[in-house]
């Protein structure tokens, strides 16, 4: 049965002054919370990451949905847990390292607008709230385009620095934009990491690869017809072959 892995970043309002360009990065809490009741009516539990590996690695089955939100944000603590808590749902939240307690340093020129973070408090409340944290690098780069040690730095040091912040293991990574090849995968894979998303569309299955596994990318522009189609039917994995 096909796992979905949605792919989230801010739960919130669209800010003033936002460039259009980052208006697909935005689902209001309104229609998270539409989204989250949709999938348990049809019968889906939604997870974090460690709690989706078994139904990714064939040991189990039945209908779950990992949820995944990108980068760190308040929002996702304050608009996206309680309405995940009121359906027993749990989540995965990528963090970046240099960002935590600051802003989203990598896109805020291009933006218009600084997003704020979790702090440390914060990110052990969304702990605490039955979530989960991921580790998305030390500054949110291109990977394909680091040197070796440069990876090294971001990825297995940036490991054990959350760790180390966090006083938790940290198994989860998820490529900042989405941006991967063999070389970066291996550097995950090597790192101790036990899976990671990309951007590629599609729902996982069983036997994919579990460093390049595609998700379901939500945003603003999706009604919750469409999130239904594309969350439930083959709908992205027929359009991520046509992108093949």
């Amino acid at each position: 049965m096909a796992i979905p892995i949605l792919m989230y970043h801010n739960v919130a309002e669209v800010p003033e002054g936002l460039h259009p360009d980052g208006r697909c990065l935005y689902v209001t809490p309104q229609a998270f919370a539409s989204q989250m009741r949709l999938l348990q009516r049809a019968g889906y539990r939604g997870v974090s990451m460690h709690e989706a590996m078994p139904y990714l690695r064939g040991e189990k089955r039945g209908r779950v949905a990992a949820i995944t939100f990108d980068d760190g944000y308040l929002d996702n603590l304050e608009n996206a847990m309680p309405v995940l808590q009121r359906h027993g749902f749990s989540a995965t939240c990528y963090i970046v390292n240099g960002c935590i307690a600051r802003y989203n340093l990598w896109d805020a020129a291009n933006l218009g607008v600084q997003k704020p973070m979790m702090n440390v408090q914060q990110l052990q409340a969304w702990r605490a709230g039955g979530m989960e944290i991921g580790a998305h690098t030390r500054t949110h780069p291109h990977l394909t385009a680091c040197s070796d040690a440069e990876l090294h730095d971001e990825i297995a040091i940036g490991k054990s620095e959350l760790e180390g912040l966090l006083g938790i293991a940290v198994p989860q990574f998820c490529y900042p934009f989405g941006d991967a090849d063999a070389r970066v995968a291996k550097v995950v894979r090597d790192a101790g990491y036990v899976a990671s998303p990309t951007v590629r569309r599609g729902r996982a299955k069983r036997g994919m690869d579990l460093f390049m596994l595609p998700r379901v990318a939500i945003d603003h522009a999706d009604g919750l017809a469409h999130f239904a189609i594309r969350t439930f039917t083959p709908f992205e994995d027929l359009r991520a072959r046509k992108v093949a």
